[in-house]
């Protein structure tokens, strides 16, 4: 079983959930998940999509929300990122594990194997206390999950797989005149242009 119940004192620190993506968490390769250490590879420059004090403030902002298991918790992430981003079951579990400890959260009843949390008053005095910070958090999943919308470009795509088939039909047809290659990339010359002077 991933996750143990039972209480330690002394030090609460995940550690830092390392690197998001080539070029950090806002320019990241989407829909990549971590490793089981919180790491997304090795690499210089590469930035934190939450370290673990940030975490813990997700995680228990979402419990607040609702009773939630760690799977939940996981996909929950994944959806508010637009499928950019979801932290590993290696990082979500032991961190659950620490807000239990600090008593932020606690078991809530819950139907069939997979456990449950619910927050605690001491957990919800916690979230008042950092709920600055804890905005700032969730801005930043939203701010991801529209990137995440730009960068998709499904009209874009579609577009060009379109351009791609007339090209592929028109250059391999018999026949295909000097002319009208010399036309077919006058227009793409243009179209790049246009596309270089938007805003």
């Amino acid at each position: 079983m991933l996750f143990h119940h039972h209480k330690r004192h002394g030090r609460h620190d995940t550690g830092p959930e390392r690197s998001f993506g080539r070029r950090g968490w806002a320019m990241s390769g989407w829909g990549m998940r971590e490793g089981p250490d919180g790491s997304r590879g090795g690499g210089r420059g590469r930035r934190r999509m939450f370290d673990g004090s940030e975490l813990r403030l997700v995680l228990l902002k979402l419990i607040e929300e609702q009773p939630r298991h760690g799977y939940d918790l996981i996909r929950e992430i994944e959806t508010r990122s637009g499928g950019a981003y979801a932290p590993s079951p290696g990082v979500v579990y032991p961190t659950l594990t620490m807000l239990d400890d600090m008593d932020l959260i606690a078991e809530a009843k819950a139907e069939g194997a997979k456990k449950s949390f619910a927050i605690t008053e001491a957990g919800s005095a916690h979230l008042a206390e950092h709920a600055e910070q804890v905005e700032a958090l969730f801005a930043r999943l939203c701010q991801l999950a529209s990137m995440q919308a730009q960068t998709d470009g499904g009209p874009v795509r579609r577009a060009m797989g379109n351009l791609r088939a007339v090209l592929q039909n028109r250059l391999h047809a018999e026949g295909v005149e000097a002319d009208a290659l010399h036309q077919i990339a006058d227009i793409l010359d243009e179209a790049a242009r246009k596309i270089e002077r938007l805003k």
